[in-house]
Order: structure tokens, then C-alpha cells, then sequence
């Protein structure tokens, strides 16, 4: 067996990738691996339970979140396992352990009252930007996936929004220099491709707007030329401050549309698909959190069917 360092390994592995996945996808592998793995790990040949061990807490102490570290070693396996298959090194196996103090973070989300406040502002105060955060709070895409959303993608027969594309900015690093890119992408994931119905209000607004407009145009500039989502997620930053609502990171119009959804008890399976999460476990672990009167009425519940 010829073995070859992390480093190299990585380097193949890298070429190898690269046809397989998106530029995306590829672009955040070669980020995690020149910010982490081989500063490391570059000049190893072996990757024993104890180094990775030793990397992880490390990579805590610096303050990174266990899911991040998480993210770090999935890269770092998929290299591993390249070099066992190639013969380049032997495989480990590793069973790491991770600190149970992490206090798991509650998603941030628009309380009712503002969420209302914004949709009503924005039906006083049409623009294009606008409709984009509208459209985020009443089906819960993402901000790439409302920056890539053409007019195309809006049917009024059946009034629905087809989620086709997203845009983002990756980074990039070419002869180990960094700079970045703007992207259009297909979803996220298979799941990500969806339909979902625009509401009455929403569907109202666009009816006579697609009578005119340019269907190859993008819905946020009505232009043939998009916005990026940094440009766009600015734009909102400016809009929360003027209406003087609290500012939530964009991402928190999905999980506001998310858990509205879950306070009017629909059920979980389609929430899952309306907003395109791979399975709905994901639905489950970030939403369905229960409050001490749902617990109250769950046992009390139990008990009638027992005839208590």
C-alpha cells in the first residue's frame, strides 16, 4: 500500500467530487477543508479516534455548535474513506462523544401581531421587493429560493407557486485564492422542487400583475436580471426597522409561515412538504415543541379514553 497524507487525499478527492455535485455543494467542502481539516490534518496519514477526538473539543472550545463539528467530520470521513478505497490509507473507525451541556437554541419567529403587521403594510404598500417578503410569510420559501422566482413560476390558473430554482453566492477558491460567486442552482434538495397554493389575499395581488408582466422576468426586480439574496436580505433589514418591528434574521419568515402553520393544528405530513424539508423529522425537531396545556389535554385525552 502506497500512503499518501490528508492533504493529498484530499486533493483527489476533491477532482473526483467535483463532478458529482453541485458547485455549491463542492464550493462548501473545499471551504471546510482548507478552514479546518488541513490545517489539521493535512500533513497525517492516519486519523485515529483519539486525534479526532482531541479536533472535535477543540473545535468546540473555539466556539463552533456541535452541528457544525458534525458537518466537519462528515467531509472529513468521506476523504478518509476515498484514501482506504484508492489504498492510500488504512481505515478507523471512530466513535466520538460530545459534551450533552449545549442548550439547544429556540428558532426565532414573528409573533402574531407583527406578523399580521407586515402583511398589512405590504398590501398598502405594494412593490416587488415587498411582494417578496409577503410571498416568504405566506409560504414559507426561502430567501434564494424568492430571489430565483420568476414570474413563470406563478400559475393563477391553479393558483399555485412553483419552487424551481434558487440563487446564492458561494465562495470559491481558485489557486488558493478566495473570492465568491453569484449562482442559480436547482432547490436545495429533491424535496425542495415543490408546488404550494397562495392564498386568497396573495393570489389577489398577482392575478392582474401576470397580465402584464414579462413571464421570463424575475418576481423581486421584474427584471431579466435577478437580486442576490445579501442585497435583498438588506432591503428587509431596512423594512423590519421602518415598520419597528424586532429583526429576525430572513430565515425567520420560514419558520414564522412554519409555525403559524402549527398553531392552526395542521397537520405535520404537509407542513414537511409545503416547505420541502427531506423528511419530517426535520418538521418535527425545529416546530413541534409542546407547551405545558398541549402536554394537559394530551393525558386528559389518555385518561377519558380509559373512562376516567
Amino acid at each position: 500500500m502506497t500512503t499518501m497524507t490528508i492533504r493529498e487525499i484530499a486533493s483527489a478527492w476533491k477532482s473526483d467530487k467535483q463532478r458529482y455535485v453541485k458547485q455549491s455543494t463542492y464550493a462548501a467542502y473545499v471551504l471546510i477543508l482548507e478552514n479546518h481539516i488541513l490545517p489539521s490534518f493535512g500533513e497525517s496519514e492516519t486519523l485515529s479516534e483519539k486525534l479526532i477526538q482531541e479536533f472535535v473539543l477543540q473545535k468546540l472550545n473555539s466556539g463552533l455548535c456541535i452541528k457544525t463539528v458534525k458537518d466537519i467530520l462528515i467531509v472529513l470521513k468521506m476523504v478518509m474513506k476515498f484514501g482506504v478505497k484508492n489504498g492510500w490509507m488504512n481505515y478507523c473507525e471512530w466513535d466520538i462523544k460530545y459534551p450533552t451541556t449545549e442548550v439547544r437554541k429556540g428558532i426565532e419567529v414573528l409573533t402574531v401581531s407583527h406578523h399580521k403587521k407586515i402583511l398589512d403594510y405590504i398590501r398598502l404598500n405594494f412593490t416587488f421587493r415587498n411582494l417578496g417578503i409577503y410571498i416568504s410569510l405566506t409560504t414559507g420559501l426561502r430567501i434564494g429560493e424568492i430571489c430565483g422566482l420568476r414570474w413563470s413560476d406563478i400559475d393563477i390558473e391553479n393558483g399555485t407557486i412553483t419552487v424551481k430554482r434558487t440563487i446564492e453566492r458561494i465562495y470559491m477558491i481558485d489557486d488558493d485564492v478566495k473570492h465568491t460567486k453569484l449562482v442559480i442552482n436547482t432547490p436545495k434538495t429533491k424535496n425542495s422542487y415543490r408546488e404550494i397554493p397562495m392564498n386568497k389575499e396573495l393570489l389577489a395581488m398577482v392575478k392582474p400583475l401576470k397580465k402584464v408582466v414579462n413571464a421570463n422576468f424575475y418576481v423581486l426586480t421584474n427584471e431579466e436580471k435577478p437580486t442576490e439574496p445579501r442585497t435583498y436580505r438588506n432591503y428587509y433589514y431596512r423594512l423590519m426597522q421602518r415598520l419597528d418591528i424586532p429583526c429576525l434574521k430572513y430565515h425567520g419568515l420560514r419558520h414564522s409561515f412554519a409555525t403559524r402553520c402549527v398553531e392552526s393544528n395542521c397537520d405535520y405530513k404537509t407542513i414537511s412538504v409545503l416547505l420541502g424539508h427531506a423528511n419530517i423529522t426535520t418538521t418535527l425537531n425545529l416546530y413541534v415543541h409542546p407547551n405545558m396545556e398541549q402536554k394537559k389535554r394530551c393525558i386528559g385525552k389518555m385518561f377519558k379514553s380509559l373512562g376516567k
